[in-house]
């Protein structure tokens, strides 16, 4: 199913942070294809530079310095994806496909100069210190951000674990910058979660793609199946930041019998692929419903994307991230890589998904119940009034009592997850009607 090519390490989603979750379990080495010029007075301008800088500057600077800054630099303005990998970060980068490193627990970006939040992950320590998706980190600890580049700040951002840092952040819809204390530790992200809603209906929540999230979704939803068949599965990608191609694919193909999951596309031959579903669907075509925001990137937007045009799901939830890009890591002579957009990404029908994402089949805004004062009084009912006849047909001996609370309801613990379960029993109830 997965025609490779040579592909190197396709890392989608991650671009960039405290996390930087990339998938690579393919790693080869590829020639860099050579332009037919030669831009030779641009190559004499840098190295006038270069040598005035090496001259005049008011301290000395280290050549290897100069020329890594002067990698970095060609690099971050190309897009905020692509950028140069020293051997340290090339290190941490592969660490991070197992699922475990340190730092804080969040996906980030550049915008305008300032770290911008794209996710928490669950159960990290930003995520319980309420760091949110959209943030704009300004400062961290007393330093400003403005004018670091993404790699210092991670740097910044990491640390031994119980060590503490402050990030001062600006939120859409507060007034005044948040100043939010975060204890470093160190960070196990599992990917797949599940659990089931009501009886025959699941719930997976995955929240990074890494090389095994494929394996560990198709295993949680048949634990699940040994209650009994599913009638529907709401499946959550709610700020997932993205990760690993081949788990996006392997994620979709869960779910497809046939057709077309995403492809690609760039200038060079090998950034062309294409990936198909095989036969098989686990669920046997029960309903699905996708729940998304717009901390759902990269990877997350490939599921979303493949699901909505192959019409095998509703998605439900607020438009994504809209990152379409796709990064090849290139390993360099040094022992560090170049982290490089070499194509954009496909859905099955050909949309693009760069800076416009995924848009929901039934949109929910960012909603949050509170149940209503209760009366002591409950309403009065038939059964309530004095000589009531008896429903002769009725099997129950007295009114049974929910110990349910109204706080702890669904509804009131996560609104579009509550929503997605409704939506599923619709289609079922309509489904019998037929």
């Amino acid at each position: 199913m997965l025609n490779q090519k040579n592909l190197l390490l396709v890392a989608l989603g991650a671009a960039l942070g405290g996390l930087i979750v990339v998938g690579g379990n393919v790693y080869a080495e590829r020639e860099a294809s050579e332009s037919n010029t030669i831009p030779y007075e641009g190559l004499k301008t840098f190295s006038e530079v270069y040598g005035r800088i090496r001259q005049d500057y008011v301290e000395p600077v280290p050549d290897s310095k100069l020329l890594e800054d002067a990698i970095r630099g060609m690099l971050s303005g190309l897009d905020p994806h692509s950028s140069y990998l020293d051997q340290e970060q090339y290190n941490e980068l592969k660490v991070g496909t197992t699922g475990q490193f340190g730092g804080l627990g969040i996906e980030v970006g550049m915008e305008n100069g300032f770290i911008k939040v794209i996710s928490p992950i669950d159960d990290t320590p930003a995520q319980k210190a309420g760091v949110k998706a959209g943030d704009l980190i300004i400062r961290l600890d007393d330093k400003p951000v403005k004018g670091m580049s993404l790699n210092d700040a991670v740097k910044t951002m990491r640390g031994e674990p119980g060590s503490v840092i402050s990030l001062t952040v600006v939120r859409e819809g507060v007034e005044q910058p948040l100043k939010i204390k975060i204890v470093r530790d160190i960070i196990k992200v599992k990917s797949v979660k599940s659990r089931l809603l009501e009886d025959g209906y699941g719930y997976v929540r995955i929240t990074s793609f890494q090389a095994k999230t494929g394996e560990s979704m198709v295993d949680a939803i048949n634990e699940l199946k040994k209650n009994g068949e599913l009638k529907g599965l709401v499946l959550d990608l709610r700020n997932n930041p993205g990760g690993v191609l081949n788990a996006a694919v392997s994620v979709s193909d869960a779910f497809l019998d046939s057709g077309k999951i995403v492809y690609t596309d760039g200038r060079i031959e090998d950034s062309k692929m294409t990936f198909n579903a095989t036969p098989g669907d686990i669920l046997k075509d029960a309903p699905i419903v996708v729940l998304i925001n717009s901390g759902s990137a990269s990877a997350s937007e490939i599921v979303a994307g493949a699901l909505q045009d192959q019409k095998r799901a509703i998605i439900m939830g607020e438009k994504t991230f809209g990152k379409g890009s796709v990064q090849t890591i290139l390993p360099t002579s040094n022992g560090g890589a170049v982290k490089l957009t070499t194509a954009r990404y496909y859905t099955p029908s050909g949309r693009s998904i760069q800076a416009e994402g995924i848009t929901p089949d039934v949109p929910i805004s960012k909603v949050k119940l509170e149940a209503l004062s209760q009366s002591e009084f409950g309403p009065i009912k038939e059964s309530d009034l004095a000589n009531h006849l008896n429903n002769e047909k009725s099997t129950k001996k007295g009114e049974q009592k929910s110990d349910e609370k109204p706080e702890d309801a669904l509804a009131m613990q996560d609104f579009p997850l509550n929503e997605a379960l409704n939506l599923l029993k619709g289609i079922n109830i309509v489904k019998r009607s037929k």
